[in-house]
């Protein structure tokens, strides 16, 4: 087999690259190790409104629910509603919802291999394990979009992201406050670094956290007995997934022949820890320009400027602002939801608040007057954007 672009691993970073590198006339083959796409899911399906917009897709049968705020509670229990002035995320079924997008990468010409794991590579060729046996396939240019603990990135000698978040999640039945918010839990005792959260939908709930301090299962007990959690979730938990999260996207994710999307690059929101929106964005342009050099009309470093010229800056900017939370004592953290609990404040978030793009609230509330409070609170990550 011999391809211009090979894409490994076949998430909808990898979906979206392949259907781009075909798009723009290469010839394409994507690769997944699984059996089935869209399995093991390690998501939480929680995506917004922009992110299905940026993969370019219309509210179909993956939907299971429509958001329209989250409920944020402090270490105290506090309570601070956020409502939005219309949907802003969906819970989707992520097998369903990877199918398609691969589906649209093979209806734009990639092809296809399920059940064939990526084990190394030389240049202009990548070789692969398929029922036992070992066999090589000729590309002109490797993306990685193989998750976290990337093969492709080791092979390249590309770096790993900055720091990987512990994460669980179960589903069981659940009495939601509202079936259109989310609940965010906040605290040291229940997810230090991160948070913990519920996401409902059609009676169920995906509850989970992601913590700095690993192991995540040490914190889940804490979480079930959370006054809320404890008073709303109901019946057995099934459904069981573990994983990490990266944050810090890596210092470099292009050589002369390997690019690295999504989780494989750290391409994830550091505030909400969030992959699809920002791995669509680089992953579109990851096949523009992969297409393109494999016919040597560019080199692959125009990758890396593209993608930190459209994201990076958030993306550093969230570090910041993930860091500077991760720092606050539970004390620290009641003062915070309760300084976002004043009216105008919750208007504000209301009109600004954005699950891609929290830069543009932080900088909203900065210029209503709030910069003392949100320097003690925020400190440096503040700082950053005065």
């Amino acid at each position: 087999m011999n391809y211009d672009v090979v894409v490994i691993g076949a998430g909808p970073a990898g979906a979206i690259a392949a259907k781009y590198a075909a798009k723009n006339g290469a010839s394409t083959l994507l690769i997944e190790e699984h059996a089935s796409i869209g399995s093991p899911v390690q998501c939480t399906g929680l995506i917004s409104t922009a992110a299905l917009r940026e993969c370019e897709m219309g509210e179909g049968n993956f939907v299971l629910n429509k958001m329209r705020g989250a409920f944020v509670y402090a270490p105290n229990c506090e309570e601070l509603r956020i409502e939005g002035k219309e949907v802003k995320a969906y819970v989707i079924d992520r097998k369903i919802f990877d199918r398609a997008l691969v589906e649209r990468s093979l209806d734009a010409g990639a092809d296809l291999l399920l059940r064939n794991r990526f084990i190394g590579m030389e240049p202009g060729k990548i070789s692969v394990i398929s029922n036992g046996e070992k066999k090589d396939i000729r590309a002109g240019i490797v993306i990685g979009a193989d998750g976290i603990q990337s093969s492709v990135g080791r092979a390249a000698g590309l770096p790993r992201c900055e720091k990987i978040l512990s994460g669980i999640q179960f589903e069981a039945p659940y009495d939601a406050k509202d079936p259109e918010f989310v609940e965010i839990f906040t605290g040291n005792n229940i997810a230090p670094g991160f948070f913990g959260w519920a996401v409902p939908f059609q009676g169920l709930a995906r509850i989970g956290l992601a913590t700095a301090c690993a192991p995540a299962t040490y914190y889940l007990e804490n979480l079930l007995k959370h006054p809320v959690v404890a008073s709303r979730c109901r019946g057995s938990c099934t459904e069981l997934v573990m994983g990490g999260i990266p944050l810090g996207a890596s210092g470099k994710t292009a050589t002369e022949e390997v690019i690295l999307v999504g989780d494989a690059a750290g391409q994830v929101k550091p505030t909400s820890g969030g992959g699809i929106y920002v791995g669509a964005v680089c992953s579109r342009i990851a096949g523009e320009v992969a297409a393109k050099a494999s016919r040597k009309e560019t080199k692959l470093s125009e990758y890396e400027k593209r993608w930190r010229s459209a994201v990076g800056r958030e993306l550093g900017t969230g570090m910041r602002i993930h860091k500077s939370l991760g720092k606050l004592s539970d004390e620290n953290l009641n003062e915070f939801v309760a300084f976002l609990n004043k009216q105008e404040v919750r208007e504000v978030i209301t009109e600004y608040g954005d699950m891609d793009h929290p830069s543009v609230l932080l900088q909203k509330l900065i210029s209503r007057g709030d910069k003392r409070q949100l320097i003690k609170l925020f400190g440096v990550a503040i700082k950053t954007l005065l």
